[in-house]
This record gives structure tokens, C-alpha cells and sequence, in this order.
């Protein structure tokens, strides 16, 4: 009789079983189909980024490819024109500019550059930008003189807002402006040019303006003549001296100052001269009464 030969059970073992299962699973399948070569692409990468001369030669050759592109004669910036601006400022404008030219566009910051040039004193706004041609546009808005500031320190240049522009020597640089002193004049700007305006009919006469314990304005003429304004609304009580010296010719008289500070009707100074002389002819109007 032939010997019964049991036959193998056709069904997989457990193990075999759980593994077929976890290959049928979409995260085995996505990480033998993508993971698994990335892995293995991400560490050879390392590998062969672990030599510290392979790294150093890769970053060198970036470098390169990066110095070729920048330094491409369309991207290269070989000149600097300014507008707006007047010959000192635009030499002052050269000498700030912190970079050397020609130099690649990708090098300019142009924000750092505006900052400089806005931060000249003479310059109120300044606007910058790289146009075709490898031109490097500066477009400046200048402040406008229309004043000198006399101080211990010197001759300070203001504009309308009473920024100080810039420090002369002498008057004889900007003859054609006013002049004014006095502590913290600079602030009353505004004022001092209303009052230059409304001394309009004065013609030449007026040397300057100052400010007295930076309250009110004393306005100084030619002669040596001033005309004490007072505190408030000074520009009204100028106004009322102009119209007495075109009914009178009060200033063509021989005084020192017109004060109006007090009330609405000035106060005159004689001169020294024309003091004794108003004496002696009282003194003598006097007796002339009593005879």
C-alpha cells in the first residue's frame, strides 16, 4: 500500500500574509514608487556633499555663475546724471554717493542711496532709479533760500520752513536776501516774510529783522531807524506805521524808534540832537508865555 503523502496547505503563512496586505496599502505603494527613490537620490547627495572641497568648489562655481549674469553689460550701470539741482548741491550730491561707477545694478540699493542724498541739507525730496542705457537717474528737489539767519556761529541759510540750508561766510554770497538775528529766529520764518511783504512800500530802507526774547520782531531800516512791533499781530501795526510815514513822513524825521507796543498809536524816540533842540524850543516857547 503507498504511503499518503500530506499535501501542503496552499494558504500563506501569517507573516507573508500581513506583508502581501501592507504592499496593497496606497502608503507602500507611494513609498516604493517615490519615497524610497528619493531617499535614495537625498543621500547620495549627502554623500557626496560630506567633502567639505566639494561644497566650497559648488558655492565657488554659483558664485561665478551669479558674477556672470550681474556684471552683463545690460545690467551694468556706468553713469550718474542729477536733476534739479543746483551746482553746489550737485557737487555735494557726488561726493556723498557711496558707490564706485560702473557697478551692477544688482549692487545698487537704491534706498540707501535716496537716504543719502535726502539727507544733504539742501535737499528736500530725491527720487532714484536706473533707466536704459546703463544711467543711474537722480531727479532732486532743492530747497529754496529766502532768508539769512545771522548767528554767532555764522551766516545760516533758511528756506520758508526755517530748515537750515547752508552757512556763509558773508552776507555778500546772497545779497538779494533779508536779513534777521536773534535767538531761535528760525522758527518765526513765516513770519518775518509777512512782514517783509506788508514793508513792501518801504522800498530799500529795511536792513533787517530781529527777534527780541523770542517774543516779537524789532525791524531794523538802513539809518539805523527801528520800528518796535509788538507781539501780537505785528503785521497790523507795521501796516499802521507805513500809512503814518505816507501822511506825515514820520521816518524821514530825526528819530530813533518807533515803538508800537502800547496801544494803537506809536510812541517816537528823538534822536540825542533832536531831543535838545525839542527842549531848548520848549524852554524858549516857555519864557516867550510867561513874558
Amino acid at each position: 500500500m503507498r504511503p499518503v503523502i500530506p499535501r501542503a496547505d496552499p494558504a500563506p503563512s501569517r507573516l507573508s500574509y500581513r506583508l502581501q496586505r501592507m504592499m496593497l496599502t496606497p502608503f507602500c505603494r507611494w513609498f516604493l514608487r517615490v519615497g524610497l527613490p528619493v531617499l535614495v537620490v537625498v543621500g547620495g547627495i549627502a554623500g557626496y556633499l560630506a567633502d567639505e572641497a566639494r561644497r566650497m568648489a559648488i558655492v565657488d562655481q554659483v558664485a561665478e555663475f551669479r558674477r556672470q549674469i550681474e556684471t552683463r553689460p545690460e545690467f551694468m550701470v556706468q553713469r550718474m546724471t542729477v536733476d534739479g539741482a543746483s551746482d553746489a548741491v550737485h557737487k555735494e550730491i557726488r561726493a556723498v554717493f557711496p558707490y564706485d561707477l560702473p557697478a551692477s545694478s544688482f549692487d545698487l540699493d537704491l534706498s540707501v542711496i535716496r537716504a543719502r542724498l535726502e539727507g544733504i541739507p539742501a535737499v528736500v525730496q530725491a527720487a532714484v532709479r536706473v533707466r536704459q542705457g546703463g544711467i543711474l537717474a537722480v531727479d532732486v528737489n532743492e530747497r529754496v533760500p529766502v532768508v539769512l539767519w545771522r548767528t554767532r556761529g555764522g551766516i545760516r541759510l533758511l528756506d520758508r520752513e526755517g530748515v537750515a540750508i547752508a552757512t556763509l561766510q558773508s552776507r555778500a554770497a546772497r545779497p538779494g536776501l533779508p536779513v534777521m538775528t536773534g535767538a531761535r529766529a528760525d522758527a518765526y520764518v513765516p513770519e518775518a516774510l509777512d512782514l517783509l511783504e506788508a514793508a513792501g512800500p518801504l522800498n530799500m530802507q529795511i536792513r533787517g529783522l530781529v527777534r527780541v526774547g523770542e517774543r516779537r520782531w524789532d525791524m531794523v531800516l538802513r539809518d539805523g531807524k527801528r520800528i518796535m512791533l509788538p507781539e501780537a499781530d505785528p503785521v497790523r501795526a507795521l501796516e499802521r506805521v507805513i500809512v503814518l510815514n505816507a501822511t506825515h513822513e514820520m521816518l524821514e524825521r530825526d528819530l530813533v524808534a518807533v515803538d508800537m507796543r502800547i496801544g494803537p498809536r506809536p510812541t517816537v524816540r528823538l534822536s540825542a540832537y533832536a531831543s535838545r533842540e525839542w527842549q531848548r524850543m520848549t524852554g524858549i516857547l516857555s519864557r516867550a508865555g510867561t513874558q
